[in-house]
């Protein structure tokens, strides 16, 4: 094994067609993105070279702001959600749960193989109000709360939110099992050595598991982030980025600029945004793997 991986040329072999697959998924669709982003009109349609009057526009359109705002506010929420969920439910697996820990952790991570589709008509059902209350309703109503019922994905306030749940819900168990993987190479000595030396609960977390999960939370935060950051799938099961436009996302406002209003430079523009926001905030969130 170690002559294979000190081999340039079988290293080559193995990474080059890996490079040219993701050249031809990746990068070429970026470079007519940008190539397109320079132009106003759509397919069937005369072309017209427009410099950079799309970038200019993103400025002023307030539909692309709202987008924006919206994206900004689920991806700090549900990226970190995601992840912090996980990474309590593998401390939980590890730490906690005695028994039957196969059973919870195959329930939990149950959520990441269902089909987008059905997880959103599910929490549909769930925030339901009309005709009849659904679960979260039913719960409130049954527990005193009237005040709180409402319509948690009819009105803008909530639906965002109520998104945001979801998502996290759907995910969390994913990051889960990737940490209760990491957490099982961690060698039971350095633990029981951290406990003798009067280390436990939060101490123990900060001080030693912390540290020795760094770079799994760096690439769950990478990982994480990019998914959200494309937010689409979710919201047009759950809300269709309504009420209104209060969960459409930049992906959502670059698919209706594409194929409702026609106007595929434009759109382009928007699909550079979202890559440029996807490259940048991963290389700012591997900033903080700092090695000691």
């Amino acid at each position: 094994m170690n002559k294979v991986l000190g081999n340039k040329k079988a290293i080559s072999l193995f990474v080059i067609p890996a490079l040219i697959v993701y050249t031809i998924i990746v990068m070429v669709p970026v470079i007519w993105s940008l190539y397109y982003s320079f132009f106003s009109g759509s397919p069937g349609l005369q072309w017209e070279f427009a410099g950079f009057d799309n970038y200019a526009r993103l400025f002023r359109d307030k539909n692309f702001l709202n987008a924006l705002t919206v994206n900004c506010k689920y991806v700090l929420v549900v990226t970190i959600g995601q992840v912090g969920m996980g990474l309590l439910l593998s401390l939980m697996f590890k730490f906690w749960l005695r028994r039957c820990k196969t059973i919870v952790r195959t329930l939990v991570f149950f959520p990441v193989v269902l089909p987008t589709v059905a997880v959103g008509q599910l929490f549909a059902k769930i925030y339901e109000i009309q005709p009849n209350y659904g679960l979260l309703n039913s719960l409130l109503d049954s527990l005193g709360f009237t005040n709180l019922v409402q319509p948690w994905i009819g009105q803008s306030s909530t639906a965002l939110w109520a998104l945001c749940v979801m998502d996290i819900w759907v995910a969390m168990g994913f990051y889960s099992v990737i940490f209760y993987g990491a957490l099982l190479d961690i060698s039971d000595d350095i633990l029981e050595a951290a406990r003798i030396d009067g280390c436990g609960g939060w101490q123990l977390f900060k001080n030693i598991l912390l540290p020795l999960l760094r770079p799994m939370v760096i690439t769950s935060l990478v990982f994480s982030f990019s998914g959200t950051v494309k937010m689409f799938e979710s919201a047009m099961a759950l809300t269709k980025g309504g009420p209104g436009s209060a969960t459409k996302s930049l992906s959502m406002y670059m698919y209706d600029v594409a194929f409702t209003y026609n106007k595929v430079g434009y759109a382009s523009v928007i699909a550079i945004v979202i890559f440029l926001i996807c490259v940048v905030g991963s290389l700012v969130i591997n900033k903080f793997d700092v090695k000691d």
